[in-house]
């Protein structure tokens, strides 16, 4: 059995087509596409990469994709670089911090806000009526002085001379 990289060269090749052109409808850039012909998978960062450009590309040229895969999953399992899927997380105590943030990117953010414009209201509602409550219960005159005019004390015994200029009726 051929590898893949011969079988998509061959493809690309019964099409008469060129790179460039299998470049432009896949939109995989050329040199991905010339790496993948010649089964240079070291040119690339992780697997799933090259499942997805082999996959474009056996669609493209109209090889069986499902037939395809398996031998590039045996062609990957050689290398030395690719014969484990990669570790997501590293090896690293988690800290308190991370432990908080995991926990904050569970949080249903609209239900929180929801609940929280909910207080907000209540809390201006309530706050409104016992205002008013209160304005309405007390005395409205409660502020003012006593009764009687009391003029204030001045020390200085200047007065003003009334006005002469009274009209009579």
């Amino acid at each position: 059995m051929s590898t893949v990289a011969e079988q998509l060269r061959h493809a690309r090749e019964a099409q008469h087509l060129t790179v460039h052109q299998v470049a432009e409808l896949t939109k995989i850039r050329t040199d991905h596409i010339r790496a993948l012909e010649e089964g240079n998978y070291d040119m690339f960062a992780a697997t799933v990469y090259i499942r997805g450009f082999v996959r474009a590309y056996a669609t493209l040229v109209k090889l069986d994709v499902a037939q395809l895969m398996t031998v590039l999953a045996a062609e990957l399992a050689q290398t030395t670089k690719f014969r484990e899927h990669p570790k997501l997380t590293k090896a690293q105590p988690h800290r308190w911090l991370d432990a908080f943030m995991l926990q904050l990117s569970s949080v249903n953010w609209r239900l929180v806000l929801l609940l929280l414009l909910l207080a907000v209201i209540t809390a201006a509602g309530i706050w409104g009526y016992r205002t008013w409550h209160n304005n309405r219960t007390q005395d409205p005159l409660r502020q003012l002085g006593p009764g009687l005019y009391q003029p204030k004390q001045s020390t200085g015994g200047e007065v003003l001379p009334l006005s002469t200029n009274v009209p009579k009726k």
